[in-house]
């Protein structure tokens, strides 16, 4: 697939993979049926890189509690990563363990084809490093969300597990996270007050007719502006976690 035609919903590119934790030949058959999380990192042994896969590695059993999958990549061969992987644990000491795998892409075949490759750095052998990217891909292996950081600045794992909770919650439901979801509308005026209920509450979307909403859930709230378009719609979580 070409690098521009990677885009939101479409199929991402299969390839096999030599990790950390052996060699696969499908990575669609790795993943099968099941969220994923692909996080390339742009080198070995480099202090940004050592503390994401830290980090990440700290996260990875919350993640798994979702039913979704990580795999991380940089262009280094596999022994680098495991020669590396000492490092990472000494770094956080000792206090993890990297359950996921490690891809390498020495030939930059998977970094071209996701678009991961950063044509402004090089390795020694002057071939071009990756960018630190996340693909966030559905059990239907559509990307659903992506991410791209420049060498210089460090994911934050909370974000990145944020994501999938936004993406799992509104897979197959005609709702939307708000802004700084979950922690959103914590104070709203509320009949003659205020309330703080709808905490952690989500958007229907305006397909969803008002006679739906009243059907399927009953407790919506209807946020109230001076253009009088009824669109801020809220559903409290556990309102729509009754419906799944």
């Amino acid at each position: 697939m070409p690098t521009q035609g990677l885009r939101l919903g479409n199929i991402v590119p299969d390839f096999s993979m030599e990790t950390t934790h052996g060699n696969f030949d499908s990575f669609h058959e790795w993943k099968k049926g099941k969220w994923a999380i692909l996080f390339s990192h742009p080198a070995d042994f480099t202090p940004v890189c050592t503390t994401e896969i830290g980090r990440l590695a700290l996260k990875y059993d919350d993640l798994q509690a979702m039913d979704c999958l990580v795999a991380t990549l940089s262009v280094d061969p596999v022994k680098s990563h495991q020669d590396w992987l000492n490092d990472v644990v000494a770094h956080c000491e000792n206090e993890i363990e990297v359950k996921f795998p490690i891809i390498g892409d020495a030939d930059r075949s998977i970094s071209t084809a996701y678009g991961m490759i950063d044509p402004g750095t090089s390795d020694e052998q002057s071939l071009p490093l990756t960018i630190r990217a996340v693909f966030i891909i559905n059990p239907e292996n559509k990307l659903m969300l992506s991410l791209n950081y420049p060498a210089c600045v460090g994911r934050n794992m909370d974000e990145i597990y944020r994501c999938v909770q936004a993406l799992q919650l509104s897979y197959e439901r005609s709702i939307a996270t708000p802004a700084n979801w979950p922690n959103n509308h914590a104070d709203i005026p509320f009949g003659d007050g205020r309330t703080s209920d709808f905490k952690g509450s989500v958007f229907l979307l305006p397909t969803v007719s008002d006679d739906e909403a009243k059907e399927n859930y009953p407790g919506f709230h209807t946020c109230e502006v001076p253009s009088d378009i009824p669109y801020l719609r809220l559903v409290k979580q556990e309102d729509l976690e009754k419906k799944a």
